[in-house]
């Protein structure tokens, strides 16, 4: 059992991918990651089944925490909370029709690509941890949460790796429902505008607890992949920033 352990918080080892500036689209390259992952269909605020898995990933995402930390010495800190989000009509999401949202819900696994940089020079315990030891960790999680918090269903939490590449992203500051603006100006002008369109779901990352925070403070990342569109010429844009 490790006691000297080793923090590594991912928003600040990947501060590309959690802290972009607001009121401006950036191009980022976000890399394959792993996921723990639970899907679901309907309004976020009414459906029954939003809380019960969000619920169901932080309790299996702490498990892996304590349990990887025990292992190896390896403090992750668990990641925020973040959304994949689709409809069959686009105009859902900047219209707000929440009833018609699907939704895939997820929380990052630690990274072992992520963690070795970050421990230069410190790397006494943590710098040799595998995706073995990760999955090792959720295994020893799953059985932990399946005994002392039986009445959470993590079994419906499954492993989903997400390779995203190219995509745009600004940072939201205000209430989820004051969203519709800004990605009503992504669909409408600057995606066109440099000739790009979708490549993957609408993605959200949830930098503030609503619980605790107050909506006008509420920080989210917005991001969605993207491709060239087909047929169309990629155009540099003034709106998009790097």
């Amino acid at each position: 059992m490790q006691t000297d352990a080793v923090k590594v918080d991912p928003k600040s080892v990947r501060a590309d991918l959690y802290r972009p500036r607001a009121g401006r689209w950036a191009e980022v390259d976000v890399p394959p990651l792993r996921y723990l992952a639970v899907d679901g269909h309907g309004d976020p605020n009414t459906a029954p089944a939003y809380a019960v898995a969000v619920g169901a990933l932080h309790t299996l995402a702490y498990a892996t925490k304590f349990a990887l930390r025990e292992a190896t010495g390896l403090d992750a800190v668990v990641a925020p909370l973040e959304g994949l989000w689709t409809s069959a009509d686009p105009t859902a999401f900047t219209g707000r029709r929440k009833d018609e949202w699907d939704w895939t819900m997820l929380i990052a696994l630690p990274d072992p690509t992520l963690i070795g940089p970050a421990l230069i020079g410190q790397a006494r315990v943590g710098a040799g941890v595998t995706t073995d030891d990760v999955d090792a960790a959720l295994d020893r999680a799953r059985t932990t949460a399946a005994t002392r918090k039986p009445d959470v269903p993590t079994g419906d939490v499954r492993v989903l790796t997400l390779d995203e590449g190219r995509c745009l992203q600004t940072l939201h500051v205000g209430p989820y429902d004051e969203e519709g603006p800004t990605l009503a100006l992504l669909h409408d002008e600057v995606m066109p505008e440099a000739g790009l369109t979708w490549n993957g779901p609408h993605h959200e990352v949830y930098l503030g607890d609503p619980r605790r925070t107050a909506p006008a403070r509420l920080r989210t990342v917005l991001r969605q992949p993207v491709r060239a569109a087909t047929g169309q010429a990629e155009h540099p844009s003034p709106r998009i920033g790097s």
